[in-house]
């Protein structure tokens, strides 16, 4: 399991030798970039898994660049977290057909309580090229296929209380 590091916090003393505590809102760009792409990798990672666990299918077929656009969408999310990404504990859903089932459960950072949970929704896409093929067809072609769609779900929920809300 991978730990994200959490946003960046300078400590500064200006000339009145007070401390002054600022946070960063943005991560520097390469770090910023490392982080939305082993998010990427990790969500990849965790639809090969439910791909044979929860899915039983031959193959699932993503949109190109769905991952990376969920990870920079969680980035954004956890921007303003007290612990960033690594309080995040991600839920990831698949809906088809009126149907949701559970593919799985990220802790990004075992060792950080979580501060807040993201829901991500993942759909089936009606407009492939396999929802012309007939039922028997679908069957016999590598245990079937299952076309994610490009549009997603994504629902924040904080775990605590801030004194603004």
């Amino acid at each position: 399991m991978e730990v994200l590091p959490v946003t960046y916090v300078n400590y500064s003393t200006p000339e009145d030798s007070e401390w002054e505590y600022s946070e960063y809102s943005e991560y520097p760009e390469s770090e910023e970039t490392s982080l939305i792409e082993a998010l990427s990798k990790r969500l990849e990672a965790e639809l090969r898994t439910a791909k044979k666990t929860h899915l039983s299918v031959g193959e699932v077929l993503l949109p190109n660049g769905l991952t990376r656009a969920i990870a920079q969408d969680m980035f954004q999310l956890a921007d303003s977290e007290p612990c960033g990404l690594r309080g995040c504990t991600l839920y990831i859903n698949f809906e088809a057909d009126e149907l949701k089932t559970r593919l799985s459960t990220i802790n990004c950072d075992p060792t950080t309580p979580s501060t807040f949970e993201v829901y991500l929704t993942l759909k089936q896409s009606t407009a492939g090229w396999n929802s012309f093929l007939p039922q028997f067809l679908k069957k016999i072609t590598r245990g079937g296929t299952v076309m994610i769609s490009p549009e997603y779900d994504l629902q924040k929920r904080k775990l605590y209380r801030s004194f603004s809300d």
